[in-house]
């Protein structure tokens, strides 16, 4: 239990941000697997994937490096299903 005013401020601006962030990840997670699913059906259409993994990157859920890890193993999966 905080005793400082500022010390409870910032356990509540946490509980927050942790919310926050767990359902920006969630959302992160559910569109790859889509977008995985679809490229392995042999759907073409990745943009709302990518959408989504920007937007991630953009918010700071996930590293830029890492987006850019996603959407190239994506499309390098497309493009061995279109050969």
């Amino acid at each position: 239990m905080a005793n400082i005013r500022s010390a409870e401020k910032q356990r509540r601006q946490a509980e927050k941000a942790t919310i926050r962030n767990r359902t920006a990840k969630s959302r992160l997670k559910s569109a790859l697997k889509k977008a995985r699913t679809a490229v392995a059906s042999g759907g073409k259409d990745l943009s709302a994937g990518f959408s989504e993994i920007d937007k991630a990157a953009r918010k700071g859920i996930i590293k830029n490096n890492t987006a850019d890890r996603y959407k190239a193993r994506l499309s390098a999966a497309l493009k061995r299903i279109e050969k």
